[in-house]
This record gives C-alpha cells, structure tokens and sequence, in this order.
C-alpha cells in the first residue's frame, strides 16, 4: 500500500530543525520502531517541519 505525503507544511510555532529532530526521535522511541498510520502521518508532519526548519 502506497501513501502519499502532503507538500504543505502548517507550523504553529517556529521551531529549530533541532527541536524537530528530538520529537521524531521520540517519535521513534515511542512506537518501539513501528510507526501506526497514525504515527506515520504525525513522522511526514515532522520531517516536513523539519526540512523547512533545516539550514539551507
């Protein structure tokens, strides 16, 4: 099954590429290495925020 990852990022706060990287791995941590559909869609939220946040 394929899914597909929203190109939009919505941002409540601006937040370091730091600070985003610490919540997906606790993202990780939580999950015990297997990410749930919801999970998932909360990890391409986060990788997103984070490329945006992310140094150029």
């Amino acid at each position: 099954m394929l899914h597909s990852m929203s190109t939009t990022v919505e941002t409540s706060s601006e937040r370091s590429a730091d600070e985003v990287n610490e919540e997906i791995r606790a993202l990780w941590r939580r999950s015990g290495g297997t990410l749930s559909v919801e999970q998932r869609e909360e990890y391409q939220r986060l990788v997103l925020e984070w490329a945006s946040a992310a140094p150029q």
